[in-house]
Parts: structure tokens; C-alpha cells; sequence
């Protein structure tokens, strides 16, 4: 009888370390995509939707993290309703994996809401019980999109540091384009970010998106000797205004539709983009912790 437990307790034993081993595995395959423009109003919530979508419809699993404190609309872009969100996780209201919204095509949304902002004022015993749910929530994911708010602040600059990839999303406009070069040149001065990618939305055809790209690309090589990757453009598409006024991801909506098309290239080149080490969840919110320290 104490045989027969023991070697049932030995089993268990076995089978939680089994358990760790994989979950510390999964959390170190995670890629960490962190979304940014130098200004709003330029889609970013939008392609960060429909590229999960694109994502997920390629059976990865996929987790969205809502960090724009100043136009948090991932809910409304993909038609969900969090009735709660970080901020009450701070607080105590409500647990982690309460405020945990599902989305579409299986995606999973972390609302944050203006829990972002005071996420930065925590005590560090309080960041770190956080951001250890955070990492235990996004462990099992294949992608972690993290759609930041516009502009520098604080918030936005640690989430793009602490991030091993960034996507940068700009129009052709003078203004747009200028801003997301100053952006590009803050990111510069932290040294290891070798992975800026850019998205260059609201073209009007093929030609405007690739120049527009490239230009972008020979200013930071020429002032900042930074090789940022071009990952494509979005095409102008009254279709994904109508998806927008719909509540439901254009992907899902208008599959045919012209941007669509573009958001399912961006997304085949991220899958065949290799990285040689992805950063994980661990080492990405131990990073983002540091950063708001």
C-alpha cells in the first residue's frame, strides 16, 4: 500500500515537472511584436487585429495585448465587449484570467485599458505579481501582438524597448512619415534593436507603398546606420472602413477584399521571417519591468 503511493507520488511528481518543462519551453518560443506609429490616426489597432486574424487562420495561437491607454479600441475593431480590464486586476477587483476576453478565430485579448498608465506607478512587488500573470497567461502563445498607444510617452518607449520585435506603421503622409522617424530614432539609441520593421498603410497603389517604404528605409540607414526591415504596405480600402463601422476584423468581413490581400502578405513574411533566438514571455516582461523601474 505505501508502495503503491509512493510510486503514485513519484508519477505525479514526474508529470508537474513534465508540465514546467514544457511551459518554460513554450514561454521561450513566444515572439513578442510590439505595434507603434509616431502618431494616431494611421490603422494600427487595425492591422494588429487583422494580422492576429491572419496569424491565427495559420493555426497559431495568438494573444493580444490592448497597451493603448489613449485610444484602447481592440474590442471595438473585433466586436467584443471586456466588461473589465487591468485596472482591476491592480486593484484586486478581479483576477488576471477574469478580464481575459476571447476573441475571434480563438484569439485571446487582454484589455488594458488605463491599467497601462499605472502599470508604470506600481511598487515593484506589485509589477512583478503582474507581470508574472501576464508572462503565465501568454507562456502557450506563438505570437504576442502588443498594440502600443501613438507618440513617446513613458509606457509606449518601455513596451518598444522591452519588445525583440517592433512594427512601425506609418502613411505616406510628410507628417506621418517624419513622426515615425523620430520614433525609429529613439528606438535607435537603445542598441539591440535590431528588428524595426515598417508598415506602410493608406497607399494608394503598388509603387506608392514601396517607395514610401524605401524612403523610409534609406533615412534611417543614411542618419541612424539602422537597416530596418520592410515588411510591406496596406492598400486604401473603403471595405475595411465599412468592417471598422461593423465591429467585425476586415479578414473576417471582406476576406477578397484589396487590404485584406496586403494583411495576408504582411503576415505570410512574418511567418517566413526566422528568428534565431525568439526572446519568450519570461525574459520579455523581465525587460519591460526593468524598463518601468
Amino acid at each position: 500500500m505505501m508502495m503503491d503511493q509512493a510510486s503514485r507520488l513519484r508519477e505525479l511528481v514526474s508529470r508537474n515537472a513534465a508540465k514546467n518543462v514544457t511551459r518554460s519551453m513554450e514561454a521561450n518560443n513566444t515572439r513578442i511584436l510590439a505595434v507603434a506609429s509616431g502618431k494616431g490616426g494611421v490603422g494600427k489597432s487595425n492591422l494588429v487585429v487583422n494580422l492576429a486574424v491572419a496569424l491565427a487562420q495559420q493555426g497559431k495561437k495568438v494573444v493580444v495585448f490592448d497597451a493603448d491607454l489613449g485610444m484602447a479600441n481592440i474590442d471595438i475593431l473585433m466586436g467584443i465587449v471586456p466588461r473589465c480590464n487591468l485596472y482591476d486586476v491592480l486593484y484586486g477587483r478581479k483576477e488576471l484570467k477574469e478580464v481575459v476576453v476571447k476573441g475571434p478565430e480563438g484569439i485571446e485579448v487582454i484589455p488594458g485599458g488605463s491599467g497601462i498608465q499605472e502599470l508604470a506607478n506600481l511598487s515593484p512587488e506589485r509589477q512583478e505579481k503582474l507581470l508574472n500573470a501576464l508572462q503565465q497567461l501568454a507562456a502557450g502563445a506563438d505570437y504576442l501582438l502588443i498594440d502600443t498607444g501613438a507618440g513617446i510617452s513613458r509606457v509606449v518607449v518601455a513596451f518598444l524597448g522591452a519588445a525583440q520585435e517592433v512594427i512601425i506603421v506609418a502613411t505616406p503622409e510628410p507628417t506621418s512619415l517624419t513622426d515615425a522617424y523620430g520614433l525609429i530614432k529613439i528606438l535607435a539609441k537603445y542598441g539591440d534593436h535590431a528588428n524595426i520593421k515598417t508598415v506602410i498603410n493608406r497607399v494608394t497603389n503598388r509603387r506608392d507603398g514601396e517607395n514610401t517604404g524605401e524612403k523610409l528605409r534609406m533615412t534611417a540607414l543614411r542618419f541612424l546606420n539602422l537597416e530596418l526591415e520592410t515588411l510591406g504596405y496596406i492598400r486604401e480600402d473603403k471595405y475595411l472602413v465599412k468592417a471598422v463601422k461593423e465591429q467585425e476584423p476586415l479578414l473576417l468581413k471582406y476576406p477578397y477584399a484589396g487590404a485584406s490581400e496586403d494583411i495576408q502578405i504582411l503576415a505570410g513574411r512574418l511567418l517566413q521571417m526566422k528568428i534565431d533566438k525568439p526572446m519568450g514571455v519570461q525574459k520579455f516582461f523581465h525587460r519591460l519591468q526593468r524598463l518601468f523601474g
